[in-house]
């Protein structure tokens, strides 16, 4: 499966969107701009995407209102750790009040993996932070044991959030 990121204005993307109804895609706001989601098995819709290979799914993306996006630059020599470390998640987020749906991914040029979530509400996101569940699935985090703590990064990860549009 590839997933396609692509920003721009509200209008145009809100353009864009509408002339594509047969098509996965979900329009995202943060302030000003805005950011265009779009899953698919073949070929993107957008002239220049950001493109990604998923490599792990759960749920139906579109149905997010709250997404979260954390990018992670990972060095070459540790991407097959990386996916190893997601891999072996503890898959307890899907169990979660509010959440809607996670992507996993990899680049197909660049080194900035993407963890996507979506989530029904900022507050569902905001629960799942402060739960047993995130604590769990961090629970390495820190230790000898954790993903954090090889050299492997190349830089530190920084998360933004959007907000979906909704007609």
């Amino acid at each position: 499966m590839n997933f396609y990121i692509t920003y721009g204005t509200i209008d145009y993307l809100s353009e864009l969107k509408a002339s594509h109804e047969n098509e996965k895609l979900l329009l995202l706001k943060k302030d000003e701009s805005a950011a265009l989601f779009h899953e698919s098995e073949g070929e993107s819709i957008f002239k220049e995407p950001k493109k990604y290979e998923v490599l792990d799914s759960v749920g139906a993306f579109e149905n997010g209102q709250y997404a979260v996006l954390n990018n992670i630059p990972v060095t070459q020599e540790g991407k097959p750790l990386f996916e190893q470390r997601f891999k072996e998640r503890a898959r307890m987020i899907e169990n979660e009040p509010g959440f809607t749906a996670i992507r996993v991914l990899r680049p197909v040029s660049g080194d900035t993996y993407v963890i996507l979530t979506l989530w029904d509400s900022e507050k569902s996101f905001q629960d799942w932070q402060n739960s047993k569940a995130f604590d769990h699935a961090h629970k390495k985090r820190g230790t000898s044991e954790g993903v954090d703590q090889k050299s492997i990064f190349r830089g530190p990860s920084y998360v933004t959030t959007y907000q979906a549009l909704r007609p």
